[in-house]
């Protein structure tokens, strides 16, 4: 806990944001993160409250209590050991984390909970100024050989903990750079990629090699696989990885973007969000896109409607805003969420309530319960949405009679989320799917993350779906407890 009276001496303190005209001028981060003194009020405001409901609503069970108290303190130094015994990388988490903990938080029942993303935030980015985050190598090897096929964070996660428990480790990264959705899903402006680059540098002093540009297993069928950014990749199979390889970890992400297949889907300007926004992410890497012989997809001047209400819909919103778009309308299908959550009936769990983004701050017009019906068009290019407004009755979506509408459109971005991995990855290895095509294997504490295929495990995306960052990080983490146990016959590393 921090303070004893803490919660009712401090209220809560957002972090701060630059001005949206000042920071719609690049793609650097814009929040403004708290000062010491404004962190150890937050941290204060921690309570004795008996149970920390906050732990179990963190995916990685962030020992959260502990790191307040030690904020409070101004003991930076303990806080950020105790944040990295059970979190690799909270650079990530700090910034693009939705923070279910702060729902579970018992402060939340009846006032504002206690910014615990926010301490998160300030305990590792002063970590990294003061040059407490240094390489952990392991002190004896294992002889053991892992490849991890994946670089996003169930991947980056797993690999740093079996190198640190000894083992030779190889991350395998189909793309030009590590870092899976993470590097080319998630805009600049939401988290630079030095964050990465630089835990990519730690990793590899702790001993893990990293092999970019390598696809393992077959090439995956046209239009599979759109959030991969260049396909000029050495070809690995999953036979040379089982023979080379004492165990193998795929971890790549749910690459598979849910289509819309409604009359006009192929007119030129419909295009998944995983067309559109790794090619700014190239950009501002300093990629030449044209010299790989690519069109970039830019919002100019355009009018914008992107298709899906969550995360990766607005970040098509903010890149969008970013190029110039003249408007940008985001749907949903779904209806309008309250503004206030019933927290009584939710608390401590996830709760069902209107979330607006920074990027919805800067500019952008919402549609709730509205279905698109068709794609129009002229000369082969999109210039219109036909709509519908819809009514759930009995559980089920019906049009509302009445409500067709046309929406001007020079853009449309589809963001409804991601069905399922890369089949061909599963395929190779021999993998069996669930019924929603994610690799099958549980997440028990004996024999969790193994597949039906000997020595081949799976985490992260690949085996749960669509999902969080931080639950990636906690599964890569459980996932390399359990070959290290399988390759050890025990481990010492958490789960």
């Amino acid at each position: 806990m921090g303070k004893i009276t803490g919660f009712m001496e401090f209220d809560r303190l957002e972090e701060g944001y630059k001005p949206v005209p000042e920071r719609l001028k690049n793609y650097q981060e814009f929040v403004l993160g708290l000062d010491e003194t404004q962190a150890g009020k937050q941290a204060a405001r921690c309570m004795d409250c008996g149970t920390p409901f906050c732990n179990n609503g963190c995916p990685v069970n962030n020992i959260i209590p502990d790191f307040n108290d030690l904020v409070y303190q101004g003991d930076w130094k303990s806080a950020i050991e105790v944040l990295h015994s059970t979190n690799n990388f909270p650079e990530f988490t700090g910034r693009i984390c939705p923070a279910p903990c702060e729902a579970a938080c018992t402060l939340n029942v009846n006032d504002s909970a206690v910014g615990i993303k926010s301490i998160e935030h300030a305990i590792i980015d002063r970590a990294w100024a003061e040059g407490w985050v240094q390489p952990q190598p392991p002190q004896r090897k294992s002889g053991r050989k892992i490849a991890v096929v994946g670089s996003g964070p169930a991947g980056m996660a797993a690999a740093q903990q079996l190198a640190r428990a000894g083992h030779d480790v190889t991350l395998f990264e189909k793309n030009d750079r590590i870092g899976g959705l993470l590097r080319y899903g998630i805009p600049d402006f939401k988290l630079e990629k030095s964050h990465i680059d630089r835990r990519a540098q730690q990793m590899q002093q702790e001993g893990v090699t990293i092999r970019t540009g390598v696809l393992v297993g077959a090439m995956p069928a046209d239009g599979a696989g759109a959030a991969v950014t260049n396909w000029s990749v050495e070809t690995i199979s999953a036979a040379q990885l089982n023979k080379e390889f004492d165990a193998v970890l795929l971890t790549g992400g749910a690459e598979q973007s849910r289509d819309l297949p409604v009359p006009g889907r192929d007119l030129d300007g419909v295009h998944f969000a995983m067309e559109f926004l790794p090619q700014q992410n190239k950009l501002n890497a300093g990629d030449k896109l044209k010299a790989e012989g690519i069109n970039q997809i830019r919002a100019d001047g355009k009018h914008v409607i992107v298709i899906g209400g969550g995360d990766t819909g607005s970040d098509c919103v903010g890149t969008s805003r970013r190029q110039g778009a003249a408007s940008v309308t985001q749907f949903e299908v779904m209806p309008q969420p309250p503004v206030h959550e019933d927290r009584p009936m939710t608390w401590p769990y996830w709760p069902l309530k209107l979330r607006t983004s920074s990027s919805h701050d800067e500019g952008c017009a919402r549609e709730f319960a509205i279905s698109t019906q068709e794609f129009v068009g002229a000369k082969g290019k999109v210039s219109g949405v036909k709509t519908v407004r819809v009514e759930w009755q009995d559980g089920k979506m019906q049009a509302v009679t009445g409500s067709e509408q046309l929406l001007k459109a020079d853009l449309v971005l589809l963001a409804m989320g991601f069905v399922n991995p890369l089949a061909a990855v599963l395929e190779a290895f021999g993998v069996e799917k669930d019924a929603r095509g994610n690799a099958k294997a549980s997440t028990d504490l004996v024999g969790g993350y193994a597949t039906n295929v000997k020595k081949v495990f799976v985490a992260g995306d690949m085996r749960r779906g669509q999902s969080l960052v931080v639950w990636a990080i906690r599964e890569g983490r459980q996932a390399a407890r359990a070959i290290d146990e399988f390759l050890m016959g025990a481990s010492v590393l958490p789960r």
